[in-house]
């Protein structure tokens, strides 16, 4: 089976204090890399064996990768995340089928590693569905200032017979982070918790 990309996109969202303040350091550039793909169980009913679309997933993986990290610019990735909409004509089972870590595996790489599970949302909606894709450190989750997440809309996807997969990075932690836990510059990286 091969996923057939119909179109992608980017959302860039770059934000240089939070409220009316900076902390200093540089600025927060979140992106979201989305591709929208026919659906391949789509009108089919139950199909019980989805490993074909894990399997064709990787080469979508890597491609979106390489578009979020291009759109990072001379942004350095510190925290990831992925997620998608599968529309009304399939099941949530065909996205999160396309976004296990047969998918995710290229996102690690074109980040330079990631020891952190990749967090990850799912659901299934119509066209102009919202989603919200959660972001955490690439190399320990326990970093609370990576806590974060994009809000995206996607006006005319996914139709009926799409999914649309997402990969959102982002450069840093929240601006003006103040909730304690464990500090990016004291990440262990043994176990991708700490």
């Amino acid at each position: 089976m091969r996923l057939i990309m119909r179109r992608w996109f980017t959302i860039v969202d770059h934000k240089e204090t939070e409220g009316d303040r900076g902390d200093g350091g540089p600025p927060l550039r979140r992106v979201a890399a989305v591709a929208i793909v026919a659906n391949p169980y789509a009108g089919q009913g139950f199909v019980q064996d989805l490993g074909p679309a894990i399997a064709a997933s990787e080469a979508l993986g890597a491609q979106l990768a390489e578009i979020a990290v291009a759109a990072m610019g001379d942004f350095p990735a510190e925290s990831y995340g992925k997620g998608g909409i599968v529309g009304l004509g399939g099941e949530q089972e065909h996205v999160n089928a396309m976004l296990t870590t047969t998918f995710a595996e290229p996102l690690r790489r074109a980040v330079g590693g990631g020891a952190a599970w990749i967090s990850s949302f799912t659901k299934r909606g119509a066209p102009g569905t919202a989603i919200d894709i959660p972001l955490a450190h690439k190399d320990a989750l326990y970093v609370r200032s990576h806590y974060d997440g994009m809000s995206l809309v996607l006006q005319d996807a996914p139709q009926a017979d799409e999914v649309a997969l997402i990969v959102c990075l982002a450069n840093r932690g929240r601006i003006n982070a103040r909730v304690g836990g464990l500090a990016a510059a004291r990440i262990e990286g043994k176990d991708g918790l700490r």
